[in-house]
């Protein structure tokens, strides 16, 4: 039954749709299903028109009875920003002198070339970014130069810096001679000197050690950073610092893309090298220097370097054709560099026989040497390095160079004094920042070797100290105002069993007569090296000949 109800369906269905292809065409289904879509589509249209009109009627209604009218500075803002930007005035001014300024702002621009506008332009060309970062970096500048010229650079120049590269090369010299003392050299040579050279550096430092900055280039740059930031905290205003996104940007660029750089750069032998040379290039090495130098080094390829360049001199020398009064000349120089290659094969000769040992060994054996007095030993330079290297190891280089630093305040202030008496005589004016620099001097000695804040400090009685800065603060300095200290520094260097007494009983002093060619057996006295040394206690100055050495006694 429900298939015959199914069939009559179909059938009368099918039938239908014949009799409509026949009447109005194959195309008719076409045409009604386009009639359908434009029904439909009309009354949508027709629906969202009325919708719109309506809506919007509604809105003015609202609008007119709820909302205030627009404000003009929307638009008003919106069309000058739209306008050409006018080109941005900038204070170029960072030091208050135009030969620093000028550079610097260079400076800046490549900065801000290389390293911020070569991906900025690619994100905006709004040049406000670019002030802000270039006003904050003058702005750091300013306050690095306000905050340079509080300090007193002459002290650090002559003396700190001097010192902390004399023991960087006591350090590296010590490294050496430990590695070449080590029998069991399985690691490479390079690594063993680098764990030599801090272990040195602990020794002789006590609390400081920098292998891990120095060899791990991740630490180095973690210590760059910590470093930026904390002269971003000294030198920006507390709202550009206070700004993450600025002081770690700052960080960066300055870190990574200047200091790091600029570490890479001064630590590379090759560029060290050509800055040696470019510095030396217009100076001459006097004799009594470039003597000491070939008598104190003890690496006999620099001795053979040297001894090359003198056979080349020679060489050229006798190859030229003179006459005259230039021939004299020209002996002169030979004989000169007859003089330093003899110097040269001697002390390469004694280095590679081994008896800079030995000396150590005739010391031992003899006991007897001679007795260079402190006074002496500090006038004089291969005596005083000696000295100095062992003050370094006992850890008083501060009583040592409170008394150089001294001797040099007093020599100065006496020139300086001597020089206002003569303007005086003459009727000049004199120059009234003489004065300020003296004492700006001595308070700079006092600063650094005897107030609270000096490391380290000298070691004296407290009583003295006080009464020297009661004079500094109240009366002018004068060139004897550290005479009191500096002579209770000189006597506790000479009665201390730890300092001068210690010395004449350690290897170094008696390395010390070996270069003095003092020591008391033939082979070590005379003229070795070509030329002896004259303690007489003026100047103790190298000359032709050598005196006796028992006048001073024996021990």
């Amino acid at each position: 039954m429900f298939a015959e109800a199914s069939l009559s369906i179909w059938g009368w269905g099918g039938l239908g749709v014949v009799l409509f292809l026949i009447t109005f065409g194959p195309f008719a289904i076409f045409y009604l299903a386009f009639y359908i879509f434009c029904f439909i589509g009309g009354g949508f249209a027709v629906t969202l028109l009325y919708g719109k009109i309506n809506s919007e009627k509604h809105l003015e209604k609202c609008e007119q009875s709820y909302l205030p009218p627009t404000q003009i500075g929307i638009p008003k803002t919106l069309d000058e920003m739209k306008l050409e930007m006018k080109p941005i005035k900038i204070d170029r001014r960072l030091t208050g002198s135009s030969f620093i300024d000028e550079p610097l702002q260079q400076v800046i621009q490549f900065a801000l070339r290389d390293y911020i506008q070569y991906w900025y332009y690619t994100l905006s060309e709004d040049e406000s970014f670019l002030l802000e970062i270039r006003q904050t970096l003058q702005n750091a500048l300013v306050q690095f130069s306000t905050r340079s010229k509080e300090v007193d650079w002459q002290p650090y120049f002559t003396t700190r810096l001097v010192d902390d590269f004399a023991t960087h090369l006591r350090v590296f010299r010590k490294a050496q001679d430990r590695l070449a003392e080590r029998e069991d050299k399985q690691r490479d040579i390079t690594e063993e000197l680098v764990d030599s050279f801090f272990e040195a550096e602990v020794e002789m430092e006590r609390k400081v050690c920098r292998d891990v900055v120095c060899t791990s280039h991740k630490d180095e740059e973690g210590f760059l950073r910590d470093l930026c930031e904390l002269l971003l905290y000294l030198l920006l205003p507390p709202g550009d610092f206070h700004n993450k996104n600025m002081r770690y940007f700052l960080r960066e660029v300055l870190a990574r893309g200047v200091l790091l750089p600029l570490i890479n750069q001064l630590s590379d032998p090759d560029y060290i090298n050509q800055f040696v040379i470019w510095m030396i290039r217009d100076s001459s090495c006097n004799y009594e220097a470039f003597m000491n130098i070939l008598k104190l080094t003890d690496k006999p390829a620099e001795l053979e370097a040297v001894k090359d360049k003198v056979l080349e001199e020679l060489q050229y020398l006798r190859s030229l054709d003179t006459a005259g009064d230039d021939i004299n000349v020209i002996k002169n120089q030979i004989n000169s560099l007859l003089f330093v290659k003899k110097v040269c094969e001697t002390r390469i000769q004694r280095l590679q026989s081994g008896k800079e040992v030995d000396a150590l060994k005739l010391a031992a054996n003899f006991g007897k040497l001679c007795v260079i007095p402190l006074e002496h030993i500090l006038v004089h330079n291969i005596a005083l390095q000696f000295f100095m290297d062992f003050m370094q190891a006992a850890g008083a280089q501060a009583e040592l160079f409170f008394w150089l630093t001294v001797e040099g305040y007093r020599v100065t202030a006496q020139q300086q004094l001597e020089a206002m008496q003569v303007w005086q005589k003459d009727g000049k004016k004199q120059p009234s920042t003489t004065k300020g620099l003296l004492k700006a001097a001595a308070l700079g000695v006092y600063e650094q070797y005897l107030s609270d804040k000096a490391s380290p400090r000298v070691q004296v009685d407290e009583a003295s100290v006080i009464k020297l800065g009661e004079k500094l603060q109240k009366d002018d300095p004068t060139p004897e105002i550290f005479d009191e200290i500096q002579r209770k520094v000189y006597d506790m260097m000479l009665r201390d069993e730890r300092y001068y007494p210690s010395f004449k009983q350690s290897p170094l002093y008696v390395r010390m007569l070996a270069e003095l060619d003092m020591l008391k057996e033939p082979s070590y006295r005379g003229s070795d090296d070509g030329d002896g040394e004259s303690f007489n206690g003026s100047g103790l100055t190298g000359v032709k000949h050598f005196r006796p050495v028992d006048a001073f006694g024996c021990q």
